[in-house]
């Protein structure tokens, strides 16, 4: 690991502040999976496919599921690898190789979990993306310099038990801010 890098943001959130025009990432929180001196990846964790159901990626990777599945909606990871399937998840880990991001959560993409998702036999807890958010080496933390983003530990709360379109509003609220009064303005010292 290089010299140059001083701390990892693996298991935080990324907050995109209000002057974030990327349509990307426009009051997205990111649960960043990874974070070393070669990049990051993360997760759009608030952020879903208006036209796209979990039926839809059982139906084409042949994969029988409970009706009662359907209609899990999918969510929007990132503009990178958007043609697959990232899944956020709680215990158990057992569903082949995965990226633990903390003693609660990992992140998977293998046919095992989706296929156990499909039965009902898979993690309670789970959110399924396509694609995923990567930055480069430095990329991140040079738009965080820039105000782009706030940062704080991540929840499991705000994940898996918020509706998607409050997690913005509840990750921010978490450092103790009133998201009414976050503005874009830049204070460095």
């Amino acid at each position: 690991m290089s010299d140059e890098f001083k701390m990892s943001l693996k298991g935080h959130f990324l907050i995109a502040m209000p002057g974030l025009l990327d349509p990307n990432f426009a009051r997205s929180v990111v649960c960043i999976c990874e974070h070393n001196a070669e990049g990051s990846l993360g997760l759009v964790v608030n952020r879903t496919y208006p036209s796209l159901a979990v039926k839809d990626i059982f139906e084409e990777l042949g994969i029988e599921y409970l009706p009662e599945l359907a209609d899990i909606p999918i969510f929007f990871g990132g503009p990178v690898h958007m043609d697959e399937l990232f899944i956020l998840h709680g215990p158990p880990f057992s569903w082949g190789p995965s990226v633990s991001i903390g003693p609660s959560l990992a992140m998977s993409n293998n046919r095992n979990i989706l296929e156990a998702i499909a039965t009902g036999r898979g993690p309670t807890s789970f959110l399924i993306a396509l694609g995923c958010s990567g930055w480069g080496p430095n990329q991140m933390e040079s738009e965080m310099m820039e105000n782009a983003w706030l940062n704080c530990p991540m929840s499991l709360d705000i994940i898996f038990d918020l509706s998607v379109a409050s997690r913005w509003e509840a990750a921010v609220q978490k450092l103790g801010i009133d998201p009414a009064r976050l503005t874009d303005a830049a204070g460095h010292a």
